[in-house]
């Protein structure tokens, strides 16, 4: 079937999308060979709303972010933007949406101030509004005191904090970033979430993938994590944690080579899978109700077992993300999530 053929027969859907703002993705699909990337995959962000998309690295994120920009058409489904066809009214979504990807896409050779301005007037802002837009923003990402410099000569921080105000530039109804604060420090990290925030109170919809979990946790109304190309789980923060209910018994390793040991004698103290976390050397389990932390340390010490450290705490997105993955394959943790997304 032809995607215009497609769009026939779904032209009750189109119609439904149109009439309002954000993005909306049914029954979306790519396939690359005989590989699908995406299969299956429905999204649904309202005007004023975050949307958070969790996975791997391969598990479909970029793939779907490419097809909502217009980078890429999908092999099936439809998916609208800012009312608009992705496919069909390609036009009119990019002239709607900011984008800022994983790797800052600033021009060297110009200026913070350069820079800005000419995505300005690339959108067809006046001279003076693109100017006017640029200085706003340069202050708000604390660029300001830089402005007449070159990008080339900006640190990574710098550079990215550049790519995110140039996304912004056209106050776009919807913003689509892709892992928006690697490779910045808290300080600048808070006040990206802060001006992000700024932008969704005034009613833009925002698509955020991220390998920092608790910035999904702060951030996003929805979360849909993605897993092999298809969704995995789908809910707010609150309910996906909630999912999983109880406390998490946390235990540090001195020693990485005594992780299955650990997990072994955390057994008894579980109600659930008890998951390692190789890179950070710890083990994770759902805590039974009633355990006294003391029995615990007494197991391990009794075992042989060397611990750095021993705590309880909530229910955290990290541990929402082992779930899901660890209990459909044998994937990486979710700190790997950190390291590779």
């Amino acid at each position: 079937m032809t995607y215009e053929t497609m769009v026939h027969h779904t032209s009750k859907g189109a119609a439904a999308a149109k009439s309002r703002s954000g993005v909306r993705v049914e029954r979306l699909g790519k396939r690359f060979g005989d590989l699908w990337a995406l299969r299956d995959v429905d999204l649904d962000a309202p005007a004023g709303s975050v949307l958070g998309l969790l996975g791997h690295n391969g598990a479909g994120k970029t793939t779907a972010l490419r097809i909502l920009t217009t980078l890429t058409a999908p092999t099936e489904g439809r998916a609208w933007v800012a009312g608009h066809d992705v496919v069909m009214q390609a036009a009119r979504v990019r002239e709607r949406i900011g984008v800022a990807s994983q790797a800052a896409t600033v021009d060297g050779l110009l200026s913070a101030r350069a820079n800005l301005e000419l995505v300005g007037r690339l959108y067809h802002l006046p001279r003076a509004a693109a100017r006017q837009r640029a200085g706003e923003l340069l202050e708000r990402v604390a660029l300001a005191d830089v402005a007449e410099k070159l990008a080339k000569d900006f640190s990574g921080g710098m550079r990215r904090r550049l790519d995110l105000a140039a996304a912004l530039v056209a106050a776009p109804a919807v913003l689509f970033l892709d892992e928006p604060t690697t490779g910045l420090d808290p300080h600048s990290r808070n006040q990206l979430w802060e001006l992000l925030r700024e932008q969704v109170r005034d009613g833009a919809t925002l698509v955020l993938t991220t390998q920092y979990l608790e910035e999904a946790d702060r951030l996003a109304d929805d979360i849909v994590v993605l897993d092999h190309g298809r969704v995995a789980a789908h809910g707010t923060p609150a309910a996906l944690k909630q999912r999983l209910g109880g406390e998490r018994l946390v235990v540090t390793l001195v020693h990485p080579a005594q992780l299955d040991a650990a997990r072994a004698r955390l057994a008894p103290f579980s109600e659930g899978q008890v998951t390692l976390d190789p890179p950070a050397r710890q083990v994770v389990a759902p805590l039974r109700a009633g355990t006294r932390l003391v029995e615990v340390v007494r197991a391990l010490d009794a075992a042989g077992i060397d611990a750095h450290d021993v705590q309880r705490r909530e229910v955290t997105l990290d541990d929402v993300f082992l779930s899901i993955t660890q209990s459909k394959s044998a994937a990486a943790p979710a700190r790997a999530l950190r390291e590779t997304a």
